[in-house]
């Protein structure tokens, strides 16, 4: 039964997957499945979809349940830099949990990144064969913390 409470928990929660590369996206989307996580979940190309996501102005995606940005940095457009520094400088979206999923390595990447409250700086290299870790992370992340 508990498993049960935890999965319907976890399907209260959207995940916003923002990011450039389909195939980076089609990935994450895969192993959301392949380890069954029950989260909605949203796409936006760059940083600009992503706001108007966020903000309720996207004509055709709306959030109806609490929100988990999963953000790249390097993106056309806008870049996860500047929807970061966007994003906390709105009053209404301040606190919206933002995990940074980028190809950078970079010290400088991920110390500027924590310098915008992310709540975690992840390598796509290293999150595991197929998104495999990042999906029992989200699930555990889901589980045991509140979102605002």
């Amino acid at each position: 039964m508990a498993e049960a409470d935890d999965r319907a928990a976890l399907a209260d929660c959207t995940v916003l997957i923002v990011d450039d590369d389909d195939v980076a996206i089609e990935g994450v989307l895969r192993s959301f499945r392949k380890h069954h996580v029950p989260c909605r979940t949203l796409t936006a190309g760059d940083g600009s979809e992503a706001l108007a996501v966020l903000s309720g102005d996207h004509p055709d995606k709306k959030l109806t349940t609490p929100v988990i940005v999963l953000l790249d940095l390097n993106m056309p457009r806008m870049d996860g830099f500047q929807f970061l520094e966007a994003v906390r400088a709105d009053t209404r979206l301040r606190r919206t949990v933002i995990f940074v999923l980028s190809t950078s390595s970079r010290d400088q990447d991920r110390c500027r990144a924590y310098n915008e409250q992310v709540a975690g700086y992840m390598v796509k290299s290293e999150v595991g064969p197929q998104f495999a870790r990042l999906a029992e992370f989200m699930t555990k992340y889901t589980l045991t913390q509140e979102l605002p």
